[in-house]
């Protein structure tokens, strides 16, 4: 039983170090609004910054539903972005 508490709290830990390193500024991109190409490469490019930094910490059961949440969250801003009028 310690073991498994002994990963658990392993798992907590390599948690709270993966969202202190989303905290923040992502990444800076671009988009232009009304050109798909650009917002494409804005998504591509912050989710890419997403899983660099996650990536230590890929397979923990507490950070993969946040990276994904944190993905659907910067795709939906910036295809917003994108809709907007210059």
């Amino acid at each position: 039983m310690i073991k498994g508490l002994d990963g658990f709290v392993r798992q907590l830990k390599d948690a709270s170090r993966a969202f202190e390193s989303l905290k923040g500024e992502i990444a800076p991109v671009s988009v232009v609004p009304g050109d798909q190409a650009s917002v494409q490469a804005a998504i591509e490019q912050i989710e890419a910054a997403i899983d660099q930094r996650a990536a230590p910490y890929r397979g923990n059961p507490f950070v993969d539903p946040v990276v994904k949440a944190f993905k659907e969250k910067y795709r939906e801003h910036i295809i917003e972005r994108g809709r907007e009028q210059e």
